[in-house]
């Protein structure tokens, strides 16, 4: 199989889908890897390695998709890169539909094979391939929060931790999965009010065991949510329901009651937000205000820790796409739940619920045959 990784072109990301250990790997397997040039400059990694490891460098996007037959990216095809897009081509990538009947519509009436990190699931219903980013993302969130809470950045001008004789920050976590536990662990460490919320209750159990003392498990509901927005100064938005549109659990009159200058880090961005006021926001102009609040909605934001999130990713990602070299598409989404569960559109056929609902378009159920 003809194997081809573009270079990433959404603003500010320097993520790259494969390392050169990948390319390696694959051609041994008696693949083909087309590396579009300075694919991985963004996460340190040269042309020379890839070539050293067996890719071969081609100059343009356009000669990647052409020629292969799996494409493997970071983040979803943007309109640019939606033409290029082939009937039977194979994506394997993050997508996140949800968030975009635009794309959605465009990978359709492509025809080819949208296989997305964001929905394979293992065994345990876990989902490795967005854990890594996952954890990145939560930490960050912290990391963000604290910048952006600064007064320069508009903010309340809060210390996380505070000093002796001033208490720290409040910092409310929407959602105790891989992102919102990250987020609170992170946020702790720095001294902290921290509380975490989740509806389920066997998570939340676990979180109060692994929680330093800081940390409150609270069950959320629409009363809770709100009596903590009152006092909160850093909001992190953590919910995802696996291929849906994110929930919304603060609405626009819950901005009025927040203090001025709170701040609010969507990390569920990606799947449309869990705030009703956010909206996607890039690196170089992350944030905006909304009732007095800061808003930082970045939808790829370990893009900004490159090389920390191109490891991190390529280590769960390469054996999935061993596999499905190997074996061609069809027969490894017989082979493996996980693949089956990752393809949400095949040949311009929605095989995933939560897409299919968002957008009201009719769900192909023929991979489950």
């Amino acid at each position: 199989m003809i194997v081809g990784v573009p270079k990433e072109i959404k603003h500010d990301e320097y993520r790259v889908a494969m390392l050169p250990v990948g390319a390696e790997q694959l051609r041994l397997a008696g693949h083909t890897v087309l590396l579009q040039r300075d694919a991985g400059i963004g996460s340190g990694l040269t042309n020379e390695e890839y070539t050293e490891s067996g890719a071969e460098i081609v100059n343009s996007a356009e000669e990647v998709f052409a020629r292969a037959d799996m494409i493997i990216k970071v983040k979803e095809p943007l309109p640019q890169e939606w033409p290029l897009l082939r009937q039977d081509q194979i994506v394997f990538t993050y997508f996140h539909f949800a968030a975009s009947r635009e794309l959605t519509e465009a990978v359709i009436q492509s025809g080819c094979h949208a296989v997305a990190y964001e929905t394979l699931s293992d065994d345990r219903g876990a989902l490795p391939l967005l854990t890594p980013m996952s954890e990145v993302a939560g930490r960050m969130s912290i990391q963000e929060g604290a910048k952006f809470l600064e007064r320069p950045q508009s903010g309340r001008g809060i210390l996380l931790g505070g000093v002796p004789g001033v208490a720290p920050a409040n910092i409310v976590v929407l959602g105790g999965g891989v992102v919102g536990a990250n987020a609170a662990k992170v946020a702790a460490g720095f001294g902290a009010n921290v509380a975490i919320l989740d509806i389920n209750m066997d998570r939340l159990r676990y979180l109060d065991d692994v929680m330093p003392p800081n940390v409150d498990c609270l069950f959320s509901d629409r009363h809770t949510v709100r009596s903590l927005l009152e006092r909160a100064d850093l909001v992190v938005g953590a919910v995802l329901i696996p291929g849906a549109k994110a929930p919304r659990l603060v609405q626009e009159d819950d901005l009025k009651i927040m203090q001025p200058g709170s701040v609010i880090i969507d990390v569920a961005i990606d799947q449309g937000g869990c705030v009703a006021t956010s909206r996607p926001t890039t690196h170089a102009d992350p944030t905006y205000i909304v009732h007095h609040v800061v808003h930082y909605c970045v939808t790829n934001m370990p893009g900004a820790v490159g090389r920390t999130s191109t490891y991190a990713l390529c280590n769960v990602t390469l054996p999935w796409a061993v596999r499905i070299a190997d074996l061609g598409l069809d027969e490894a989404l017989q082979r493996f739940l996980p693949i089956r569960q990752a393809v949400n559109i095949y040949g311009g056929g929605v095989t995933n619920r939560p897409v299919a609902e968002t957008f009201d378009l009719c769900y192909s159920n023929h991979l489950d045959q």
